[in-house]
């Protein structure tokens, strides 16, 4: 079979650990990962060491991935108790501003609802607003976008009850779109019971039927992302592990393999990865910009050998079909079949391309 070309996929939904925890990742080596994965551009969350929440916090990350980056990327800031004053002369330089209203690790826990007020007013109506938001607080932070009119992008949906309290926003006209990750959609709680750390992740995953309800759904899911959370080996073995999967170069083999299962197609796949991520978070083109996959090629997802500084999946073993080849960024092949080409720094922030 011939090779596909696709446009540049993107990940709106990505953990750089840049500032602060370089040890796990960062920008260089989770843009070679995306590369290698497909992705020509990232989205990198902000709940680094410092958070991203003011303009010193957002000048040192796009530094370091001024100097690091192979591909292109824009960078969230954070919604905290105090920060909401000084968030709009910030937010052109941001790829959206992230709120995190269900439990999360660090400082950017808004567990305090009458702090949400402040940043739904404050943050620009017209750039992206994305909530980490589970169950109950998912409904309550529909229920403020509709308070303030506007829209909201709810992040990494795992469970049935959630997806189908979206599907109720999305069929009276809300303007809410969300996402969902691979590992919701083809792992569940039972899959990593034996675990122990490794099968550590946030939002936790579901039962079968969460899992199914996502399939069920799928019409209401705009965007495939990862939420790529590397942690080291060392740190998922520990007695308390933190949460998280890497993600970015194992999502489009098994989402091609749900296309040769007949789960999926391939215009399902271009629309969740790139025109959707485009039109929701108000992308530039990529010009002379494509990843080349082989949709045939079976292989194994590895136990070791991946770009990411994790250097592990818990996909590890698992038989996929389709295969990135090579990548082309701004007319220079970025990617060739195992190899990252272009060097540090070469990639664009996207919010002053």
């Amino acid at each position: 079979m011939s090779l596909l070309r696709w446009p540049g996929l993107v990940d709106v939904h990505v953990h750089v650990r840049e500032p602060g925890a370089t040890h796990k990742e960062d920008w260089s080596t989770a843009t070679a990962a995306a590369l290698a994965g497909g992705f020509t551009a990232i989205l990198a969350m902000p709940n680094t060491k410092p958070p991203v929440v003011n303009e010193a916090s957002l000048n040192l990350a796009l530094d370091a991935a001024r100097r690091k980056a192979h591909a292109d990327y824009a960078q969230y800031l954070g919604g905290t108790a105090t920060n909401a004053a000084e968030l709009p002369a910030l937010a052109r330089r941001a790829a959206g501003l992230k709120l995190y209203l269900s439990h999360t690790y660090g400082l950017l826990w808004l567990q305090d609802m009458s702090l949400w007020p402040a940043l739904f007013r404050a943050w620009p109506k017209n750039r992206p607003l994305v909530v980490h938001a589970e169950r109950h607080t998912l409904a309550a932070a529909l229920f403020f976008a509709r308070l303030y009119d506007r829209p909201l992008h709810i992040a990494h949906v795992a469970y049935r009850e959630e997806i189908l309290t979206i599907r109720a926003a999305k069929e009276r006209g809300w303007p809410v779109t969300c996402e969902v990750t691979p590992h919701h959609l083809f792992l569940t709680a039972a899959d990593v019971a034996d675990r122990g750390g490794w099968g550590e992740v946030r939002p936790r995953l579901g039962t079968a039927r969460d899992r199914d309800a996502l399939w069920d759904n799928l019409a209401v899911c705009d965007v495939f992302a990862t939420d790529h959370a590397p942690h080291t080996r060392e740190e998922k073995s520990w007695p308390n592990p933190p949460p998280g999967f890497p993600g970015l170069e194992t999502a489009l083999p098994l989402l091609l393999t749900a296309v040769h299962q007949g789960r999926l197609t391939h215009d399902d796949l271009l629309l969740r990865l790139h025109a959707n991520p485009r039109r929701i978070f108000d992308l530039p083109a990529q010009p002379d910009t494509w990843v080349e996959i082989d949709p045939a090629a079976e292989w194994t997802l590895p136990e070791r050998g991946y770009f990411t500084r994790a250097d592990w999946s818990p996909f590890a073993g698992w038989r996929v079909r389709g295969r990135v080849r090579r990548v082309t960024l701004r007319g220079r092949l970025a990617y060739d079949d195992g190899r990252v080409l272009v060097p540090s720094g070469y990639g664009h922030n996207l919010r002053e391309a």
